[in-house]
Formats: structure tokens, sequence, C-alpha cells
């Protein structure tokens, strides 16, 4: 079965509208490395409308000036993009195509395809969704020693979501690359159970 990962960027207090606002003063070679890094094992990209669109309005200009971005910019163009929407949508960007059907069943579907790995960036309420279907396998983290203080948290109201510490480090800027995976078991516990392990 194949692994989808979502990689956010997101603030110290949680914020992950808007990262354009202030991601960039931390972008390093570290992260640079750590975003391209995720991209590298999929070969589809599952992605929200709204970030659909702002990729498509930027990235195919990108690819055409033949820049310093111009290898990653035809690298997503290559890549193939499923967008989920409920509305019908029209493609000007090559290799896109929107989900059909039921959210669960059609990704599970997808998760059933053959091929590499599935990658997500951004698309908030997507990966809200999928983790709470129990079909997101990584999520990946970068996050920012900034307070932003306004705009959509990741993590709204609801169920607890216990998820488990894959991996870490520590960028020069700051920036922590957390990456986690869903629970294996309910975390249980009370302070009786925690007092134990205070000092005498």
């Amino acid at each position: 079965m194949r692994k989808i990962s979502a990689g956010l960027f997101i603030s110290l207090d949680g914020v992950v509208e808007n990262p354009q606002d202030w991601h960039f003063p931390y972008f390093n070679e570290e992260m640079g490395a750590a975003v391209l890094a995720d991209m590298a094992s999929a070969d589809t990209l599952l992605l929200g409308r709204r970030t659909y669109d702002s990729f498509a309005g930027a990235w195919p200009e990108r690819e055409a000036a033949g820049g310093e971005d111009a290898g990653m910019a035809k690298g997503l163009g290559d890549t193939r993009k499923i967008v989920v929407s409920n509305q019908e949508l029209e493609f000007t960007w090559r290799n896109s195509e929107q989900l059909r059907g039921d959210l669960v069943e059609a990704v599970t579907a997808l998760k059933d395809e053959p091929g590499a790995d599935i990658a997500m960036s951004g698309s908030v309420s997507l990966v809200r969704q999928l983790l709470a279907a129990g079909l997101l396998d990584e999520l990946h983290l970068l996050v920012h020693p900034i307070a932003v203080r306004q705009g959509m948290r990741l993590f709204d109201e609801g169920e607890a979501i216990p998820l488990r510490l894959i991996s870490s480090q520590t960028f020069t800027t700051g920036v922590l690359s957390l990456r986690y995976g869903p629970a294996e078991t309910t975390v249980t516990g009370t302070y009786e159970d925690a007092k134990v392990h205070l000092d005498q």
C-alpha cells in the first residue's frame, strides 16, 4: 500500500495560514533539503483546491522563466496531481486531475494503486480529514520559532488524535523538523500514574 505524507510549515503557536508572510526568513539549505526529500519519494501530489490554485498560479510560470527554481517547477509539473474539490474543475497545468467520489473511499483506492508514495503540501482541511479517517501515514511539521498570533491553525476543535514521533531534527535557524505517524495504541494515564515519576 502506498504511503501518504503531508508536509506543512507551521508557527510555534500552530498557525499554518499564509506561510508566505512569515516563513521565508527561516528558509535555508536544510529546509530546502527537507522539502525536496518529501517530494523525492513521491510520484503523486494530493492537494486541496486552494493549494492547487496557488501552485498552478505560480509554478508553471517559474518553469517557463527558467530561473533557479525552474528545476523544481518542472518536477512539480511532471508529477501527477490529484485535486480534491466539491466543485467541477478545469485544469491548465499538465498532469492534473480531480479526485472523484467519496473522499475516504477514493483515497483508500488511491493508496491501493501501484506506484510510489503520495505527497501532500498545505491543504490543511484535507490533512485534517485524512488524519481523522486514519488515512494519513506521516505528518511532517516544520515548526518555525515565531508566534504568528493570527490565522488558521492546523488543529481545530474535535476529538483528540494521538500521534507518535518518528523523527526530529533542529535546523540552524531554530526550525524544528518533526515527523509524526499515527499512534499505534491509545495513550492513557492519570495524575496517579504520573506522580510516581516526580522527584521525591
